[in-house]
């Protein structure tokens, strides 16, 4: 069979596509894509994200590996009140529908969950409170957190998923995962035990020290915190040496703050032990 050549190549005298039409080719793909993809009903303009499974979880469960638990912290950015972890292991037979991330939920939705997995899971949870983070930092304190309300489960895991890069040293086997509360189930479920924990104690510490709003922001560094901050100065709820309580410290406590040494300063007693060293050479010859 003889095949038309002339088939394949485009004819003389038809239009060539502009610059222009090949940049924007590009663009209309992409705006096609994102057109495709999936929106949450009855919310325009909003992309649905995949929520966490159980995948994981599961497939060591198949392998014979359980209990398995999920691990996550609450309160690491804040200036005030402590860090809350918490540790979960869901039946895989009682899983509460709606468990996610608890940052994409609102509070109505953590307080209805936070109910439904203390009753069909079992969890822990542990307080690194401000001092603790003052003495080791933010990081040490919540891995500290974190360990303890894995080992303050009811029955201890033989393999722990914690959010975050940083595996804890438990006796079990332990898997630090990325964005870990948006795609493991057990950590997410930790994630808004830890959440609504900590917003709880936040709501005890408002009435304890009026006047920061700690029930509004819950202690993060907001306009009305940074303001209530510089007007009463910090409280014993913040953490010291974060920059803004710090220097809230020095402004209401200047006597706290430990002046800074020179190195590079020479002491009148270094003087006259050198000038007594001088001396004792002479003396000798």
């Amino acid at each position: 069979m003889i095949r038309d050549k002339s088939a394949k190549k485009p004819a003389k005298d038809a239009p060539k596509a502009s610059a222009a039409a090949k940049k924007a080719a590009p663009a209309k793909a992409k705006a096609a894509a994102v057109k495709a993809a999936p929106v949450l009903p009855g919310k325009k303009g909003i992309i649905a994200i995949a929520p966490p499974s159980f995948r994981r979880e599961r497939a060591l469960i198949k392998r014979g590996v359980w209990p398995v638990a999920g691990c996550d912290e609450a309160g690491r950015g804040p200036l005030a009140g402590p860090v809350v972890a918490a540790a979960v292991i869901l039946d895989p037979d009682r899983i509460p529908r709606g468990i996610d991330d608890s940052k994409r939920l609102t509070a109505e939705e953590r307080e209805k969950l936070f109910d439904k997995i203390c009753a069909t899971a079992q969890v822990s949870v542990a307080v690194a409170s401000p001092s603790r983070i003052d003495r080791d930092n933010i990081l040490r304190a919540s891995l500290w957190a974190l360990k303890r309300a894995v080992v303050a489960l009811p029955e201890q895991p033989r393999h722990v998923f914690v959010d975050g890069r940083d595996r804890l040293d438990t006796a079990c086997d332990c898997e630090a995962v990325i964005g870990g509360d948006g795609i493991v189930l057990s950590i997410a479920a930790a994630s808004i035990i830890a959440k609504v924990t900590r917003d709880r104690l936040m709501c005890a510490l408002a009435q304890d020290c009026p006047g920061y709003g700690f029930e509004q922001h819950k202690g993060y560094a907001v306009p009305e915190h940074l303001d209530a901050l510089d007007r009463l100065g910090p409280s014993v709820h913040h953490r010291s040496f974060f920059a803004p309580v710090a220097a809230a410290r020095a402004k209401h406590m200047p006597w706290t703050v430990e002046p800074v040494q020179d190195l590079f300063s020479v002491s009148e007693v270094e003087v006259q032990m050198e000038a007594g060293v001088e001396v004792d050479a002479s003396a000798n010859l």
